[in-house]
């Protein structure tokens, strides 16, 4: 996930002040070094960094710390506040226009991810706000563009809207906003043209777009991976065009996450959404409070939540809950629960989302390979419906024919076995809440 150099750096700094029952100047200084270095590090602009440590070390060696009963819990609340005030306060939720449709512009630069962002937009608004949205292909420059959007809508059962690439994108706008009307769609995502550098010829095009089209929100699509050019591509845009939101893409992969901190703070433009994957139902609204929470290791359990509840079918849930409770769970029982888990996203970024997950030895390096999953889905379904229920059946003869038949060997088999009977006591311990220092070391079979 992105922020994890930043987040491991803030972590190991909260935690030499976390407990302590007396804070000095001196530690506040010394804690302020560290965050500093770790901001810097994570590509967040020099002048926000300057000025979100010089808020954090007032407030941090005010009265309401230094004479509060835990001090060094209050030191870690402000730079959580300092932070989620830093990326922009609270969540800044998408327009909704009292004359339908709403139009939304989507703009920004080639290889920042814009067609594949609109698509998954219209997926969230639909699902989640149970909106009605139209995708309208307006960028005709870029040959596959066009194609790329009428292939993501048709992914989606979403309708596009398309005049080929011989028709001016302002004419394109024009009556793709005319049809929204007529059809009754209450979203217009119109997917501009991106340039690999921002000219005056694509500006000029997107500002009589923006005049006819009269959208309720300009968002600019940012990959996060560009750092703080980020920030510059936001400034340029926002001057032009007077944006209305950010979108960020990429923030699951390797990148420092300093666009994130930066953006909100020099241009003032809110952070709307953020892309955490490449499938099509990895588009999240943003939460600065939740994205600082989990920056300091503190969790967020409130997507985890929304991400269940979207994802995981409840009366599955509940009947998976009663046979936990009664030792009645099966392989099948296993390979659904496993099916449903691996819808909310990838599961170490789920397990990141868990409360003090990061001060749990080894679980905060663990990864799980998604090539273990399919190799113990495969051993799973090998197996006859009888083994799957009473897995004590399978002796070594059965064991063979399922090695055989999931291409794993039988020591895999084993394994899983063992990995399984473990996991059934577990679930007896815990309905018998009979867990009283047993902490007997557990793995589960994909870890």
């Amino acid at each position: 996930m992105a922020f994890e150099g930043l987040a491991d750096r803030l972590q190991n700094t909260i935690q030499r002040i976390r407990g302590k029952g007396k804070v000095t100047e001196d530690d506040v200084n010394e804690m302020m070094r560290e965050v500093r270095l770790a901001l810097l590090e994570a590509d967040v602009n020099f002048k926000v960094v300057k000025d979100f440590i010089k808020r954090v070390k007032e407030r941090a060696v005010g009265q309401e710390v230094m004479k509060s009963l835990t001090p060094g819990q209050q030191v870690i609340k402000v730079v959580q506040e300092e932070l989620t005030e830093l990326m922009g306060g609270s969540q800044s939720k998408i327009a909704v226009s009292n004359r339908p449709p709403t139009v939304v512009m989507m703009v920004g630069l080639q290889g920042a991810g814009k067609t594949t962002t609109t698509g998954k937009l219209s997926n969230l608004l639909r699902k989640k706000y149970n909106r009605k949205p139209l995708l309208v292909a307006a960028d005709i420059y870029r040959p596959a563009a066009i194609k790329q959007l009428e292939t993501l809508g048709k992914q989606l059962n979403i309708p596009v809207f398309s005049l080929g690439d011989q028709v001016s994108p302002v004419e394109i706008a024009k009556q793709a906003v005319e049809k929204a009307k007529e059809d009754h769609h209450d979203y217009v995502l119109i997917d501009t043209a991106g340039r690999l550098h921002i000219d005056e010829t694509l500006m000029d095009e997107l500002k009589q777009i923006k005049e006819l089209a009269k959208p309720d929100e300009i968002f600019l699509v940012v990959d996060a991976m560009t750092g703080q050019d980020a920030v510059n591509v936001a400034e340029s845009f926002n001057e032009q065009l007077g944006l209305t939101g950010t979108i960020l893409t990429k923030l699951d992969g390797d990148t420092r996450g300093g666009a994130a901190l930066s953006i909100k703070a020099v241009t003032n433009i809110p952070i709307k959404f953020v892309g955490m994957g490449e499938k099509l139902d990895q588009l999240e609204d943003f939460h600065p409070e939740r994205m600082a929470s989990r920056i300091l290791g503190m969790g967020d359990v409130l997507t985890l939540i929304e991400k269940a509840q979207a994802n995981v079918d409840q009366e599955k849930a509940k009947e998976l809950e009663e046979k936990m409770r009664t030792m009645s769970f099966t392989f099948d029982d296993f390979l659904e629960q496993l099916a449903q888990v691996r819808k909310m996203g990838p599961l170490d970024d789920l397990i990141g989302m868990l409360p003090g997950a990061n001060k749990i030895k080894g679980l905060k390096d663990l990864k799980v390979d998604e090539k273990q999953i399919k190799h113990v889905e495969a051993i799973i379904q090998s197996m006859t419906k009888k083994e799957k229920v009473n897995p004590e059946i399978i002796n070594a003869s059965r064991k063979k024919r399922i090695a055989k038949g999931s291409g794993r060997t039988v020591q895999e088999v084993n394994r899983l076995l063992k990995q399984f009977e473990d996991m059934k006591k577990m679930f007896k311990q815990m309905s018998n809440m009979n867990v009283k220092g047993k902490k007997k070391g557990f793995k589960f079979p994909f870890m």
